[in-house]
């Protein structure tokens, strides 16, 4: 449509909705998502081209991008192409990112977004200043040569994926030919899944952990051998002091079986320590993990930092298995449940071996004890 553009006209578009100028010819507002972004259409060597001046708000009115318009227009009549002249940040890749990530809003599970955000935002950020005509696939290679040296072979095949994802939509847009994350190569993590740190990486880990709630939250993961959801959405009728047991219901373990898992004095020590502001033990249902990891691995050794939470299960059950506590008490800590166990038998032996599940956990308990407070561990 066409008509005046004011501040009042512009702010009213819909969803998709374009205002093109009745005094400049060529200047225009149109709406994508949540905001307005001003744009230019000229026409130079037979060819009909459109740029962005901008979005809608500081520092760019109405008054001021249609005087920016006529700036690019007397461009285009001395014969030189806008585009050819300046790096518009509405085709950074930073600029694209973030209509990216509005326009997946909707679809995507909150935590989704979230890590996918930390993948573009964060693990990609020494991109945004590029062009996206600019970033080749040995730009793509050599950005994930570099995540995967500071942060691992899943951070880099992660962000891989992000970036793949991005530029799909790239190329839907029209803003780009082809994707440039096409025939780069992926991580083997064959290493990372079979992972179990050692005393001395377990040390390093536990050493460099703080007091805030991830802390608190990776410290039962190591004590408890537990899931990372199933800690970090520990809440406070799951934990029995009485019994000394946390009581997971069946929503919130993988086999949907309730599980009872008998608490050592330490983890006890941590539990209370928290303070009660809700329902949940560690203030919310922890669902991203990211941030938090990636802060401590910024804390430790780069040659420990290609490990992953799950990781410290694995190691649970394999020093638990070399302080001699037998496979069945270390599998009914984990709540695996092998087929001849499930149903009620199962439900009857996991009750059956409390006893020495308690004192595998404390035994365990003591063992990180011993670990992180041994000199030159």
């Amino acid at each position: 449509m066409i008509g005046k553009v004011t501040k009042a006209a512009v702010e009213r578009l819909g969803q998709g909705q374009l205002l093109w100028d009745q005094s400049l010819v060529g200047f225009g507002a149109r709406r994508q998502l949540r905001h307005v972004h001003y744009l230019l259409r000229y026409r130079i060597d037979g060819r009909q081209r459109f740029i962005t001046i901008g979005r809608h708000g500081s520092p760019w009115t109405p008054d001021g991008a249609r005087n920016e318009a006529r700036r690019l227009l007397g461009m285009v009549a001395s014969r030189t192409d806008p585009a050819n002249e300046r790096v518009r940040p509405a085709e950074t890749l930073g600029a694209e990112i973030e209509r990216y990530l509005e326009r997946k809003r909707a679809s995507l599970k909150p935590s989704s977004l979230t890590e996918i955000s930390r993948h573009l935002m964060a693990h990609a950020k020494p991109l945004h200043r590029l062009r996206l005509a600019e970033i080749d696939r040995r730009t793509i290679a050599l950005r994930l040569a570099e995540i995967e040296q500071a942060s691992g072979p899943v951070a880099r095949n992660r962000t891989r994926a992000s970036l793949s994802g991005f530029f799909a939509f790239a190329i839907r847009e029209g803003l780009i030919e082809t994707n440039p994350v096409a025939g780069t190569g992926r991580a083997d993590e064959a290493h990372s899944r079979d992972h179990v740190l050692t005393e001395q990486e377990l040390n390093a880990v536990l050493k460099a952990l703080g007091q805030d709630q991830f802390s608190n939250i990776v410290r039962l993961l190591v004590l408890t051998g537990q899931r990372r959801n199933e800690i970090g959405g520990l809440r406070w009728s799951d934990v029995d002091f009485d019994r000394g047991l946390i009581v997971l219901p069946p929503a919130r373990t993988k086999n949907k079986r309730q599980h009872e898992l008998p608490i050592s004095h330490q983890v006890r020590a941590i539990i209370e320590c928290q303070p009660r502001r809700g329902e949940f033990v560690f203030g919310r249902r922890w669902t991203s993990w990211s941030n938090g990891k990636d802060d401590l691995d910024q804390r430790l050794p780069a040659s420990i930092r290609n490990w992953r939470l799950h990781d410290l299960r694995r190691t649970a059950a394999t020093m638990m298995a070399e302080l001699g506590v037998l496979p069945h008490i270390i599998e009914a800590i984990l709540n695996h449940v092998s087929g001849h166990k499930s149903g009620v038998a199962g439900i009857y032996n996991r009750a059956r071996y409390a006893d020495e599940m308690r004192t595998a956990l404390q035994r365990w308990a003591d063992r990180i004890d011993a670990i992180t407070t041994t000199p030159n561990s």
